[in-house]
């Protein structure tokens, strides 16, 4: 059974096209919850008609599913609460310039 931590380091290999930072440090990724052998992931776009969707959610799928022991990865896309770029990680807001 994987951690978070270890769901939450293999989501850092998620890239946002546009921003070429992953989800983690840009804020996108909401909640992490991992029983047994089931990760369920949380997660959301910088803004709602993003094209990447269906992208990233294959992308967290194929990384987190390489952990051993996962055997189902479900994700769950949400635009509440909306993201905003104060959620980016402070090394995220330098890189942008925020």
């Amino acid at each position: 059974m994987p951690s978070v931590d270890e769901v939450q380091d293999a989501l850092t290999n998620v890239i946002d096209p546009e921003l070429g930072l992953d989800f983690m440090e840009l804020g996108l990724v909401y909640e992490v919850e991992v029983d047994g052998a089931d990760v369920d992931i949380t997660f959301t776009l910088t803004s709602p008609g993003c094209p990447i969707g269906p992208q990233v959610t294959e992308q967290m799928k194929e990384f987190v599913g390489e952990l051993d022991g996962v055997q189902n990865v479900n994700t769950t896309m949400t635009f509440n609460p909306p993201w905003t770029p104060d959620m980016m990680s402070e090394d995220a807001k330098f890189a942008l310039g925020y």
